[in-house]
């Protein structure tokens, strides 16, 4: 296992060594076997779930089904987290609630696309008609209060427990971003940060952002006018010549709400999943606390979403860590409950407040 201070993450080679050893040991690795006894108790008192920031995220109501509790599935001999979680079974009939025991050293937070976009990093969203993440200015805004309140102040608080916490961005590693973050091939430092922030800062700031508006007027040549209507008045077009040719060639930072640590690792969508895997095997992990943007899309589906995760690793969503697209709604509170109860099904969803110091 790597260390974060090991002398091997200052040596890209003998990193990519390291990453591709430890995918042929875990490749040959025996797995121990045992018998879980899935004994489910009816919950008498249960807690709510999701309660604790409505504002981000509505709770999960009550089901008819009823709420179930299950015997701990992961109990680490070296534990030192301790995260009650919930899931959502059909074939139960209802939700299914457990407490395991984490060792931090073997247990990574990922969170998928922060991006710095009208966050004060001079990457904004085009005008008049652009998108870029959430998708408005206002949206965007919204996003950089969540990362204050929620997801900033959590990593603050599980860094020192778990082994790393990362972030996933599009694109692959460039020159400039490769002076900031720390990645699979290297790590920057303090000097090589400051040179890279501004690097960036120039970059972002130099391009005009002015884009072309939607048309006054539409020509409707189909008998089914609908089809030519929504070919010219678009519901999300985040491409040109609404975001202007090179908008998404631009270096996409990690959101200024969020103070990145040297340690932390960014991972880029366009290198794939296995670099992404072979790493965090590397690091020995074998949990992951996920989190991000947004949960009915990139959290599931890109590079670092729950989809791939979840084929390799423990993977526990937090459930106020997260938010959806809210396409036609001023709140995502609504549009993050159906998604987040619908990762319930593949994955477990766990919260802020139940991820705790285990007691001794």
């Amino acid at each position: 296992m790597l260390k974060q201070d090991s002398p091997l993450l200052a040596c890209p080679v003998a990193l990519a060594w390291a990453v591709l050893t430890a995918t042929l040991l875990h490749a040959d690795e025996p797995t121990e076997e045992r018998v879980y006894r899935h004994t489910l108790r009816q919950v008498s008192h249960p807690e709510p779930i999701l309660a604790d920031h409505p504002e981000y995220v509505a709770k999960i109501e009550e089901v008819p089904e009823g709420r179930w509790e299950a015997p701990r599935l992961i109990d680490d001999e070296s534990a030192d987290l301790e995260v009650r979680c919930w899931r959502f079974s059909y074939n139960a009939r209802g939700i299914i609630e457990m407490v395991n025991h984490l060792d931090g050293d073997k247990t990574a937070v990922v969170v998928v696309h922060p991006w710095g976009v009208d966050d004060g990093s001079g990457w904004v969203t085009p005008e008049p008609a652009g998108a870029a993440f959430q998708c408005t200015p206002r949206k965007n805004k919204l996003i950089t209060k969540h990362l204050e309140e929620i997801v900033n102040p959590l990593l603050h608080r599980l860094r020192p427990t778990v082994r790393l916490v990362s972030f996933s961005l599009p694109g692959k590693e460039d020159p400039t971003r490769k002076r900031i973050y720390r990645s699979v091939r290297s790590i920057p430092t303090s000097l090589t940060r400051s040179q890279g922030e501004k690097e960036l800062s120039q970059k972002l700031r130099s391009f005009d952002y002015t884009g072309s508006a939607l048309p006054n007027e539409v020509t409707l040549k189909s008998s089914a006018e609908m089809v030519d209507y929504f070919k010219s008045i678009p519901g999300l077009d985040a491409n040109e010549p609404y975001n202007k040719q090179g908008y998404w060639q631009l270096p996409t930072p990690v959101h200024r709400a969020i103070d990145v640590d040297l340690s932390d690792v960014v991972f880029y969508d366009g290198e794939g999943y296995e670099i992404l895997k072979a790493f965090l095997k590397s690091q020995g992990v074998r949990h992951v606390l996920l989190a991000g943007y947004n949960t009915d899309m990139c959290v599931c589906l890109t590079t670092a979403g729950y989809d791939n995760l979840r084929q390799d690793f423990n993977v526990f969503l937090i459930g106020d860590g997260t938010i959806a697209t809210f396409p036609g709604q001023s709140s995502p509170a609504n549009a993050t409950n159906a998604a987040v109860a619908f990762a319930s099904l593949k994955i477990f969803i766990t919260q802020e407040g139940w991820i705790r110091k285990k007691s001794p």
